[in-house]
């Protein structure tokens, strides 16, 4: 009688290989994920500071303009007015005009500066109480209407037009040399204006 064959040995290695690959795969699938995550926040870490660093800037508050409005207004005094302001919004904040302003000496869409005097003359006067001030005199270019620019040594209807233009495009004059801009006004007749403007 044959004796039956031997029982084949039990398969514990491959039941061990099999649980070792199932390990591996789970610890490098582990790393695979970690190793993302962590260039995940290293690219963010990377890219937070540049967007608050261009926006902050691009976010810095603008300074106030203190504006000081005299003349023919309802209210006049000094104002805080926002950036951008306008000669319009400069008037507005002293409750608008009165009964008699020139509002066509005043050009109402010029922005604004900080520091600056607005004023508002009365229609037909021949020059505004800020236009010849009591203070010797001197007719002050950035609220002087026609009739008192006239009045200036050497300056005609043709050139106090040129003088109001130029202070509509450009501005309040910083000084009064910067009549020197002005076509047909020279070295030798701004001389002669020296000692009667001021700004």
């Amino acid at each position: 009688m044959t004796s039956p064959p031997p029982p084949s040995p039990p398969r514990r290695g491959f039941r061990l290989g099999l649980g070792a690959a199932v390990v591996l795969a789970i610890v490098v699938l582990s790393v695979a994920v970690g190793v993302e995550l962590l260039r995940g926040r290293t690219s963010t870490a990377d890219a937070v500071p540049l967007i608050p660093t261009s926006s902050a800037a691009s976010a810095a508050p603008e300074a106030e303009l203190y504006v000081h409005v005299l003349g023919a207004v309802e209210r006049p005094g000094l104002y805080v007015l926002h950036p951008g302001a306008r000669v319009v919004d400069a008037l507005a904040a002293a409750g608008g005009t009165v009964d008699g302003a020139d509002l066509a000496a005043v050009n109402l869409a010029r922005p604004v500066e900080d520091g600056e005097q607005v004023v508002v003359p009365v229609a037909g006067a021949a020059a505004g109480p800020s236009a010849v001030p009591s203070d010797g005199g001197a007719v002050d270019l950035n609220s002087a209407d026609q009739a008192a620019l006239e009045a200036l040594p050497g300056i005609g209807p043709a050139l106090a037009e040129r003088i109001l233009a130029w202070r509509e495009e450009n501005g309040r004059f910083r000084s009064v040399d910067d009549l020197l801009a002005v076509p047909g006004i020279g070295e030798k007749l701004l001389e002669g204006l020296r000692d009667g403007v001021r700004v």
